[in-house]
């Protein structure tokens, strides 16, 4: 068996030993670390004859990786839901509890209610009432959380990109609003974009220009 089809078939199994396949739910959030652009989160419950080999981490999956599997997780999905949460409200609530409420809120926009949910990481989602279990490293272990995580990267990384169009300066997208010298250069010279999260720009400004 391959590389890839022995991934897709640990990630699909672990799912199984837990609930029916078509009942479960993997929720994962991405852009917790950038300076720039929302907190998106996806809830994705796969159909139970979903075959997604190439499906793993998108942190280890290319450009080209995500983009190819993407489609396939919609075409593959019996609900998928979607939540953003922008840089005001991240500003506001801060940034852990930005992520756990994009991620409560994808879960509400599922069309079938799960019989249980996945999430990523050391957290319980505060305001779910449902069952669930968090998974740390989940993205490389259960094919509902990697096939989240892959749709929530994919969408942001997207909007992240259209946002270059409209303020080139920062060069969002190259970087999707993480730390990159070009961004700091834009900071100190032209102030944040209305897309920057204020709450993470006096620590940043203090530090050299190129850290790194």
């Amino acid at each position: 068996m391959a590389p890839v089809a022995r991934r897709w078939t640990a990630l699909r199994d672990f799912d199984a030993t837990l609930v029916a396949p078509g009942t479960l739910c993997g929720v994962d959030e991405v852009g917790r670390g950038p300076l720039a652009g929302p907190v998106v989160a996806a809830a994705v419950i796969l159909h139970p004859d979903a075959t997604l080999e190439g499906l793993g981490d998108s942190k280890q999956l290319s450009h080209q990786q995500r983009e190819a599997l993407f489609p396939r997780i919609c075409q593959q999905s019996l609900a998928l839901g979607i939540a953003w949460i922008d840089p005001g409200t991240i500003d506001q609530i801060n940034i852990l509890r930005a992520a756990l409420l994009a991620m409560e809120r994808a879960i509400a926009r599922l069309r079938q209610a799960p019989a249980l949910v996945l999430v990523d990481g050391n957290q319980r989602l505060p305001r779910y009432r449902g069952p669930q279990q968090s998974v740390i490293k989940g993205d490389s272990q259960s094919a509902a959380i990697a096939a989240a995580a892959i749709i929530a990267k994919v969408l942001r990384d997207r909007y992240m990109t259209t946002l270059d169009l409209r303020h080139p300066a920062y060069g969002f997208a190259g970087h999707k609003g993480y730390y990159a010298p070009q961004q700091i250069d834009a900071l100190r010279t032209l102030g944040p974009s209305p897309h920057h999260r204020a709450s993470f720009q006096p620590r940043v400004l203090r530090e050299p220009a190129f850290p790194f």
